[in-house]
């Protein structure tokens, strides 16, 4: 790996990445859970090379508040919220000091809402938008401050599997990071440039929700709030247009802190964050349900009318725990219709039916599928209980996965991908590129986080109140479970058959099958599948 060469405080330094080699990561392999599925032992395959992958994202910056920290793996320049907080969400499978997930977010508390700074480097990769040349002196950036705002999800999410009731104190009681970003975005009434922030914010507030852009919302080029049956432009942008996943992240970060604080026993504090998630929820549910569709969609912020593209934002009601049962009902149809959101590939960033559709190498965010947000939106199905639905989009993305890293030169995983076919996608500049590769970064969503939770059906973990929800597959074939999960200070392997479930555990804690709940004692127990 080239250097990156870096100046902080007058000291200079030589940053390397980690030794990376697959020596070195077989040697820590043995600290991550192993997945067992017998019924297409593909994507164990695929699982581990995800791991491998994301090894290689650990990079190492003197000067950075968090190093290591997990880099997304194209820009040395600029450092991304969103994909950080999606990082962080297959990090919380594996030991902090080998991933850090949620250690990494520190990089933006620190600048956001602290007095830190970030270090001068020399970078080897540039993007464009990026006013640098290789091998000369520049500052590193946050690249934008209202990407969505997950961090209160992420850290909500790792803590459920930590249950490190310290860093919990600190972050929301100290430093009370997660509030004060909440608030920062509450009080954005005009466009400024935060320090340290490479590119000034566009979301606004607004009494029914929040104003954005394509490229803060992390959804680049979307049709969305187009006029008309195409949109006139690559990015719409429509001045008038109040985002349905701004609103629904925002609503999902008060509820993560609420809960946050009641795992802390500030029942306060719980309350307090609670009713500004209800406000929320209020709104979203009066404004932006359409019946007569029967999705959540984008509204203009004067006339209230919808803006009627479907795409995965869709589904952040349901992720973020809005939708009532009947309505998440209705939006999980769209990854069940091949018209839709469904069809062999499922998850595509955009209705196959929509005009702006592009079928034929996904054009970004014009249909190419994106694992953050099919991630988020399996969440919204698992929250709601649609677990047969979730693994059936999640097996058929995984598959794709699988073949395209199998078939496909360079064999590798992507940004994003293809639509149609078992490729990558392509970007939507004008020399029509093939997205970025070796992208674990949230790519490796796929195959570790939906893996686990939607596929081998291992959903839920709170080391707090020790237990684990699990959904099995209705028929398995061989084994089905994992090996070495680790939640607090417990270390278990779970392992199903067809018939019977057994577990092996350090402690005890209480383990949830298909909604019957079984008390797991230290040692070794079979159950009798019911």
């Amino acid at each position: 790996m080239q250097p990156v060469f870096c100046w902080h405080k007058s000291a200079f330094c030589l940053p390397m990445r980690l030794n990376l080699n697959k020596k070195k990561f077989a040697e820590i392999k043995s600290q991550l859970p192993i997945p067992v599925f017998d019924q297409d032992a593909g994507l164990v395959d695929l699982y581990w090379q995800s791991w491998l992958l994301a090894w290689d994202h650990v990079r190492d910056l003197p000067g950075m508040k968090q190093t290591p920290y997990m880099d997304e793996g194209f820009c040395d320049t600029d450092i991304w919220i969103w994909d950080s907080c999606f990082m962080a969400l297959f990090c919380k499978y594996a030991p902090q000091e080998l991933f850090p997930g949620t250690a990494t977010l520190e990089n933006f508390y620190h600048i956001l809402h602290g007095n830190g700074e970030l270090p001068r480097i020399i970078p080897q990769r540039i993007a464009e938008f990026a006013d640098s040349q290789r091998g000369e002196a520049t500052q590193l950036y946050i690249h934008i401050a209202d990407n969505p705002p997950l961090f209160a999800w992420a850290e909500y999410e790792n803590a459920l599997f930590s249950g490190n009731v310290e860093h919990l104190e600190e972050l929301l009681f100290k430093n009370k990071y997660l509030q004060k970003h909440y608030d920062f975005l509450e009080s954005l009434t005009r466009r400024i440039t935060p320090r340290g922030v490479r590119y000034e914010t566009c979301l606004i507030k607004k009494d029914l929700g929040y104003l954005w852009e394509g490229g803060r919302s992390g959804m680049d080029n979307t049709p969305r709030g187009r006029i008309g049956k195409h949109a006139a432009a690559k990015r719409p942008n429509n001045p008038d247009m109040l985002w349905l996943d701004a609103i629904c992240q925002q609503a999902l970060a008060a509820d993560c802190i609420a809960r946050l604080a009641d795992l802390l026993g500030d029942e306060a504090s719980r309350s307090f964050w609670d009713s500004r998630y209800q406000e929320k929820k209020a709104i979203v549910q009066e404004h932006y349900w359409d019946d007569r569709s029967g999705f959540f969609f984008d509204i203009d912020c004067k006339t209230h009318e919808f803006y009627p593209v479907l795409t995965p934002a869709s589904f952040w009601p349901l992720t973020a725990k809005i939708a009532s049962a009947e309505q998440a009902a209705r939006t999980v149809r769209a990854i069940e219709d091949g018209d839709k959101l469904g069809g062999e590939y499922p998850w595509t960033s955009l209705s196959r039916s929509d005009a702006d559709f592009n079928g034929e190498n996904g054009m970004y965010w014009r249909g190419s599928i994106w694992l953050p947000t099919a991630y988020a939106g399996l969440k919204g199905c698992l929250n709601y209980g649609f677990f047969d639905q979730a693994r059936d989009s999640a097996l058929k993305l995984l598959q794709q996965m699988y073949r395209t890293w199998r078939e496909y030169s360079p064999h590798t995983i992507w940004e994003c991908y293809n639509p149609s076919c078992c490729e990558p996608a392509r970007s939507c500049d004008e020399n029509n590129r093939i997205v970025r590769p070796d992208f674990c970064g949230w790519s490796a969503l796929g195959p570790i986080s939906i893996f686990i939770e939607c596929v081998i059906g291992i959903y839920y973990v709170d080391a707090f109140k020790r237990v684990v929800k699990w959904n099995l597959p209705g028929k398995i074939s061989g084994i089905c479970g994992i090996k070495q999960l680790r939640f607090g200070n417990i270390t278990a392997d779970l392992l199903a058959s067809e018939n019977t479930i057994t577990v092996v555990s350090d402690a005890a804690f209480t383990l949830i099958v298909d909604g019957k709940s079984c008390p797991i004692a230290a040692g070794t127990q079979t159950l009798l599948r019911s």
